[in-house]
C-alpha cells in the first residue's frame, strides 16, 4: 500500500473520528438538565391516592457507598442484591419517566417507597405456581437511577406478567465514557452468567426472558457465548426469549458470537433501526465499524445471513422515538401491547411487518 493511500485513509478515519467526537460533545452540551443522582432513590411514603407500583429485584456489579447505600460506577468485588418498590404517579404518560423536580413525590413523580437489601438473588414467588421473570441489561451511559426507573416504566406501561430483574453493571453514566463502559460491561460477564444460572436452576422460576439494550446487548451476547463455551447448555435452553434491542455490537464480532451461541428456540430477536443516531456515533468511535443495531433488515443479504444464523431481525424504525437519539424505542414498544389480554397468546398487535407478542412484550417476526 502506498504512502499516499495510507495518508488518505488515515485522514478519512481521522475525520470520521473527529465528526463522531463532535457529535458526542454536542449531545453532552445539549443535555442541560442535570442527570438524576442518588437523591432520586430516597425512600418516601406512598401517596394516597396513588398510581401503580412495581417491585424490581436488582442484581448489580456496581459498588455501593457504605454510609448512604448509593450505587456508584466503581466495580464491586462481589455482587449487590436489593429489591426496590417504585410508585408511578397517577398522571404518568406512557414511555415517559416523570423525574422528581426536587424531592420524590409519588403523587407527581416516580418515587421509591421501599428498599430491601438482599443477601442473594431472591425473586418474589408467584401465588399460583412458577414465576416468570425478565432480566433487563441496560446500555451505555446509564446511571443507576436511570436504568432502574426505565425498567419500572417498561414494566408498568406493558403491564408485564414477568417479574422484572435489573442487571445493573457499572456504567460511568457519562457520554464520553464509552471505552470505560465497554470495559465495565466485560467485567460483568461472569456475574450475568451466574444470575442466569441461578434462575435456570430455581424450580420456582418459570419462563426466563433475557433483554439487552445497546451495549447491554453486547454483554448479553458475550455471556451466552461464555455459557456455551463452558458447557452450560442447560442454562441457555432454559431461556424462553432472548431479545437484543439496538445492540451496540460490531457486525463481524456478532457473527463470531452467534456462531458459538448457535440457533436458539425460539430464535433470538434483534430489534434494529437504520436511523439510530446513537449507534451511528458509536460506529464512528469504533473506527467506522458498523453496528448490528443499525442494520437494514430489508436487505436480502442481511435476511439471508439472519436465516443462516437462526436469528430474527426486526425493523422498529416505524415506531415513535422516545428521544432525539432514536436509540430508546424499546421504551415505547409496550404502548403497542393490547390493554385487553383475552386469550393472551392469541392477542397480538400489528407493528409494520412484524407483531408484538403481549405475553413476553418482545417483538417476533411475522410468520410467513
Amino acid at each position: 500500500m502506498g504512502a499516499g493511500m495510507r495518508n488518505t485513509q488515515s485522514q478519512n478515519l481521522g475525520g470520521l473520528g473527529m465528526r463522531a467526537l463532535c457529535a458526542v460533545m454536542i449531545i453532552a452540551l445539549s443535555a442541560c438538565a442535570p442527570r438524576p443522582g442518588g437523591e432520586t432513590l430516597t425512600v418516601v411514603p406512598a401517596a394516597q391516592p396513588t398510581g401503580k407500583s412495581v417491585a424490581i429485584t436488582v442484581a448489580s456489579t456496581r459498588g455501593r457507598e457504605a454510609k448512604t447505600g448509593d450505587y456508584t460506577d466503581a466495580r464491586a468485588h462481589q455482587m449487590n442484591f436489593e429489591r426496590f418498590t417504585i410508585a408511578i404517579p397517577p398522571s404518568h404518560e406512557a414511555s415517559r419517566i416523570e423525574w422528581p423536580e426536587e424531592e420524590p413525590d409519588p403523587s407527581r413523580s416516580f418515587a421509591v417507597t421501599a428498599r430491601e437489601p438482599l443477601s442473594a438473588l431472591d425473586i418474589q414467588r408467584g401465588a399460583g405456581g412458577r414465576q416468570d421473570v425478565m432480566v433487563f441489561v441496560h446500555g451505555y451511559n446509564q446511571t443507576f437511577p436511570e436504568s432502574l426507573f426505565r425498567l419500572a416504566q417498561v414494566a408498568v406501561d406493558g403491564d408485564l406478567p414477568e417479574q422484572p430483574i435489573l442487571f445493573a453493571w457499572p456504567s460511568a453514566g457519562t457520554v464520553v465514557g464509552y471505552v470505560a463502559d465497554k470495559d465495565a460491561a466485560a467485567y460483568s460477564r461472569d456475574e450475568l452468567a451466574a444470575v442466569l444460572s441461578t434462575l435456570a436452576a430455581d424450580p420456582d422460576v418459570g419462563k426466563i426472558t433475557l433483554f439487552g439494550h445497546s451495549m447491554g446487548g453486547w454483554l448479553v451476547a458475550e455471556t451466552l457465548r461464555q455459557l456455551r463455551l463452558s458447557g452450560k447448555d442447560a442454562v441457555i435452553e432454559r431461556l424462553s426469549d432472548v431479545v437484543l434491542a439496538a445492540p451496540d455490537i460490531d457486525v463481524d464480532v456478532f457473527r463470531k458470537q452467534i456462531e458459538v451461541i448457535g440457533p436458539l428456540e425460539p430464535p433470538m430477536a434483534i430489534l434494529v433501526a437504520p436511523d439510530d443516531r446513537a449507534l451511528r456515533i458509536s460506529a464512528g468511535l469504533a473506527g467506522a465499524r458498523p453496528r448490528v443495531g443499525r442494520t437494514n433488515a430489508s436487505t436480502p443479504a442481511v435476511q439471508a445471513l439472519a436465516k443462516k444464523n437462526g436469528v430474527q431481525l426486526v425493523d422498529i424504525s416505524g415506531i415513535g422515538a422516545v428521544d432525539g437519539t432514536h436509540h430508546n424505542r424499546f421504551a415505547s414498544l409496550v404502548q403497542l401491547i393490547p390493554e385487553q389480554r383475552d386469550g393472551l397468546t392469541q392477542t397480538r398487535a400489528q407493528v409494520g411487518a412484524f407483531i408484538l407478542d403481549p405475553v413476553s412484550a418482545t417483538l417476533v417476526a411475522l410468520s410467513r
